[in-house]
């Protein structure tokens, strides 16, 4: 079974995989999420298997549930489940970064392989490909200061960006984050990979998505 938590909003409910971060889709209800999660299976697994993992059949406990936020009903997974203040298993650190890897890396694809101006959404919206990847970019000069990491990136600055991505891996295997990380640090290091190989691979599929 792949464990998953649920956080419920008034209007949307997002159901993350546990241990595998990037992995979480939102429905108006707890039901309809975890249908989302299911049908993102196989996507996942692609995002997976290049960190050399094999995701099991879309079979799902849920083990936690916490209240959403205004960010939950913004789109976005947006409150740390008590749950991930737990301190790292024997090789599950490794395990979850070599998953952040392959997300930033399929981001990374699909972006290389759409053009510039991307199909609009229903109502005539939506960023094109630069625009989006830009966006990444600029989430994750918020999500590294919450574990500690100061190292601004310009979306234009391939080496800036490799550099941050390589900061927020040293900061998340350092020492000081084997346990429920630094003491100045926001969010706990499981919440950190999740939230930030989510943002990736959302992003990431909704480029492919708009090819």
């Amino acid at each position: 079974m792949i464990r998953v938590y649920l956080e419920v909003a008034r209007k949307r409910t997002f159901a993350c995989a546990v241990e595998w971060p990037g992995w979480c889709r939102s429905g108006k209800t707890p039901d309809t999420a975890l249908e989302a999660l299911a049908d993102y299976h196989g996507r996942y697994a692609a995002v997976a298997a290049q960190a050399g993992q094999r995701v099991g059949a879309p079979r799902f406990e849920v083990v936690e549930e916490v209240a959403g936020n205004a960010t939950t009903e913004f789109g976005a997974p947006g409150v740390v489940p008590p749950s991930d203040a737990e301190p790292w298993r024997r090789g599950e650190l490794t395990r979850h970064v070599a998953l952040l890897r392959a997300a930033w890396a399929a981001l990374d694809a699909a972006v290389a392989a759409a053009p510039p101006v991307l199909r609009k959404g229903p109502r005539g919206g939506g960023r094109d490909r630069d625009a989006i990847y830009a966006h990444v970019v600029e989430a994750e000069d918020a999500y590294a200061r919450r574990i500690g990491v100061r190292a601004r990136a310009a979306a234009t600055d391939r080496a800036a960006v490799d550099a941050r991505r390589e900061a927020i891996v040293q900061a998340l295997t350092g020492k000081d984050a084997t346990g429920g990380g630094a003491p100045d640090w926001k969010w706990p290091p499981r919440y950190a990979v999740r939230r930030t190989a989510w943002h990736a691979v959302d992003h990431a599929w909704e480029i492919e998505d708009r090819h």
